[in-house]
């Protein structure tokens, strides 16, 4: 039977429809109706039959739309996913805290067992490089187990540094041999970046750089809640409380991991194709696959005005205690009033206004303007004088450090597939160990040669080098190569 004219019916999912061959198509590829019959020209076609033509099938969506189709709300467990990004803050404020609170006490443990400057060096470089050496590997570990396993694991490893921590204040116990051994779970320690990793999977990527700088509020709330909790507890109790309490709270940290984070946050489309039967089975001490990642396209630039721009700052951050006493006249407690204007700014800066910025500038401006912000605090710096200079250019310090590494955290994850945001966060996590790593030796001889102006000089020629080539080499990226 042939019948000329369009009829339709309702069909749920539809086959294929001749792109542009009569005047039904679009209507049927915005409806989702199918023509029973069509009539183009002189040619008919049977009812119930269908031209020749590509399989029709839905249009992509894109952006947000799509990212928000990825994330199935099965995997996302009872909270869902702005609970899950909630707990994630406050799983990363309790970290950092805890965290601050073993920074209060160490000083005081070391002396009290007797470590030399020279030993407690030796100390500081152990965790930064075994911090350096497990950053990559955690995050590949996270990419590959999912988000519950990764924040679990952190919890454990910590719980287990603190617990040899306190061990190393009993004067019944060998307390040198136990506080560089509370340094080796440190390995493992790496609850920041899998909490990025989390907030980078859930978020949409125009407002990841907003979202990952409000982490910036909980590094705050550690670096002023860890402090005070590490002194009072200390003071009243003794040096072991705060060591006792930080395990007992990383404890709980990880029962919450376990039994509210979701096992993966990369979305189910993401997490199936990890999971086909034909895929290679992948190591996560594979260092081909984690270096791999620096040769994609746009990466290793910014990876490098990463590393390059904040190195600077980071070695007068790390030479700042000694500075705060020999060039400022600092006492103790004004040093610590002066450490908690900083965490307060870092709170205001990156968990208030670079979130602001992001949704009025592009990536690219905003780490222009942070590099410029370094060569005029770098100015600033080679000709200050007193601590009043100091605290007049600290604003620009912190906008520039928070402005660098949200951005370019957010640009790399968005030079990488969904299933490698952990492993590019692991690596961004290994450029604070690394400055960590070798600062003091660089930083201690710089400050005896030249005093503090040339941290100054050194930012101010640094940063001006790396503006000129982001001035003339962009580094942004068309799209989001994650989605």
């Amino acid at each position: 039977m042939v019948v000329s004219g369009v009829y339709w019916q309702k069909k749920l999912l539809p086959r294929h429809c001749p792109p542009l061959a009569c005047d039904s198509a679009p209507l049927c590829r915005s409806t989702g109706l199918l023509p029973l019959a069509c009539s183009q020209g002189s040619a008919s076609f049977p009812v119930g039959s269908f031209p020749p033509g590509p399989v029709w099938s839905p249009p992509r969506m894109q952006g947000a739309a799509a990212h928000r189709a990825h994330q199935a709300p099965s995997t996302m467990g009872a909270l869902g996913r702005p609970g899950t990004i909630l707990l994630t803050y406050l799983l990363a404020a309790l970290e950092l805290t805890c965290l601050f609170m073993q920074f209060s006490i160490l000083p005081y443990l070391s002396r009290r067992l007797g470590l030399d400057p020279v030993a407690f060096g030796y100390l500081q470089t152990t965790f930064g490089v075994l911090q350096l050496l497990g950053g990559p590997i955690f995050g590949r570990f996270a990419d590959q187990r999912g988000a519950r396993a990764a924040l679990s694991l952190s919890f454990l490893a910590a719980t287990a540094f603190y617990l040899l921590l306190a061990a190393a204040c009993s004067p019944a116990l060998p307390g040198v041999l136990l506080l560089f051994a509370s340094r080796l779970p440190s390995v493992l320690m790496h609850t920041l970046p899998a909490a990025q990793m989390v907030i980078t999977d859930l978020t949409e990527p125009e407002e990841r750089p907003a979202a990952l700088g409000r982490l910036g509020l909980c590094f705050g709330v550690g670096v002023i809640l860890g402090s005070l909790l590490g002194g009072t507890l200390s003071t009243a109790c003794g040096l072991h409380c705060p060591a006792v309490v930080a395990s007992m709270a990383n404890l709980l940290g990880a029962v919450l991991s376990f039994t509210c984070i979701p096992a993966s946050t990369k979305g189910a489309s993401v997490s199936a194709q990890a999971a086909q039967p034909g895929a290679p089975k992948l190591s996560v001490f594979d260092l081909k696959a984690i270096t791999r990642l620096l040769l994609l396209p746009g990466v290793l630039p910014v990876f490098l005005v990463k590393v390059a721009s904040g190195f600077p700052s980071g070695l007068f951050m790390i030479m700042f205690s000694i500075i705060s006493m020999d060039f400022f006249q600092l006492e103790a407690a004004q040093a610590g009033y002066l450490m908690s204007f900083f965490g307060i700014l870092q709170m205001v800066i990156q968990g208030l206004v670079i979130g602001r910025l992001s949704r009025r500038f592009s990536e690219e401006a905003l780490l222009r303007a942070s590099v410029l912000v370094f060569v005029v605090v770098g100015l600033a710096m080679a000709l200050m004088s007193n601590i009043l200079h100091f605290c007049f250019l600290m604003p620009g310090l912190v906008f520039s450090l928070c402005a660098l590494n949200v951005v370019t955290d957010s640009m790399l994850t968005k030079a990488v597939s969904a299933t490698d945001t952990g492993t590019m966060l692991g690596l961004c996590a290994s450029v604070q160990p690394l400055t960590r790593t070798v600062g003091p030796t660089i930083g201690g001889l710089l400050y005896r040669s030249f005093g503090v102006p040339i941290f100054g000089h050194v930012q101010l020629a640094v940063n001006f080098v790396i503006f000129l080539f982001l001035w003339r080499n962009p580094v942004s990226h068309k799209g989001d190569k994650a989605r």
